[in-house]
């Protein structure tokens, strides 16, 4: 059973048609890519998939379970989980209050509870922040737990953005645009840990990125998006040397 189908996702605004009938199949475990030049509807598609808009049509199945229309919460609940291009830290809060933000949904305790400070509140605040340390610590960010996120620099902005979409525990981790602003040493680690997060934590994962060269190196199929439709699909290697796609991106 594939981790992610999706069958004509198609989404207007204002008459103008944004996506059209979209599909693709991800089977469980993969690192897939889509791609296509500026515009062409795949911000749109995320967007779709985890609630922010509501389709015209079209089926959204998540490991077998229809998620067609629910609200992000819902989606998010059902075990999607995303980040964004540009990064949407709690940018006031500590690293480590950013990770707990993500663990809510598994670690719930009532408000009467928190606001008396009963036994309850604290044994799921310990719980929380040790979660929230282990995920720190795979990435390499422990050290800097205490520290306000906005303090971090640009990469490990990027890291704890990843590590607070892991801690809402998904079965599929959208990525959209990783590696936007980052130098070229940044990027290698950033691959690095994109294929970390895979293997150690059996994620299966979805990815916006313009750089080919990321690209190229993690994904194992592309979906290639051109005014808001499927343009190609295939392996990784096939599809990035299609004249269609060539010609798509030279003429973006």
């Amino acid at each position: 059973m594939a981790m992610l189908e999706v069958k004509n996702l198609s989404i207007s605004f204002g008459g103008l048609k944004a996506v059209n009938s979209f599909h693709v199949t991800i089977e469980k475990g993969q690192l897939y890519g889509l791609i296509g030049p500026n515009g062409a509807g795949k911000t749109t598609v995320f967007n779709l998939l985890t609630g922010v808009y509501k389709p015209d049509t079209g089926v959204i199945s998540l490991d077998g379970q229809t998620i067609t229309g629910k609200s992000t919460i819902e989606i998010n609940r059902e075990g999607i989980a995303r980040t964004f291009q540009n990064i949407r830290l709690f940018h006031n809060l500590s690293v480590l209050d950013n990770v707990k933000a993500g663990l809510h949904n598994h670690y719930p305790y009532s408000t009467l509870s928190a606001v008396f400070r009963l036994p309850d509140y604290y044994k799921q605040e310990k719980a929380m922040n040790e979660k929230a340390m282990e995920l720190l610590k795979v990435f390499d960010l422990d050290k800097e737990a205490d520290y306000t996120a906005s303090n971090l620099p640009y990469g490990k902005q990027r890291k704890l953005e990843i590590a607070r979409a892991l801690a809402t525990e998904p079965k599929l981790l959208l990525l959209d645009e990783p590696a936007a602003g980052m130098n070229p040493n940044e990027t290698a680690e950033l691959m690095d840990t994109i294929r970390f997060v895979r293997d150690t934590f059996h994620m299966t994962i979805l990815l916006i990125e313009h750089d080919m060269k990321l690209v190229a190196g993690i994904c194992e199929k592309l979906t290639v998006l051109n005014f808001g439709q499927v343009l190609t699909e295939g392996d990784t290697q096939t599809v990035l040397h299609d004249p269609q796609v060539i010609s798509a991106y030279l003429g973006e």
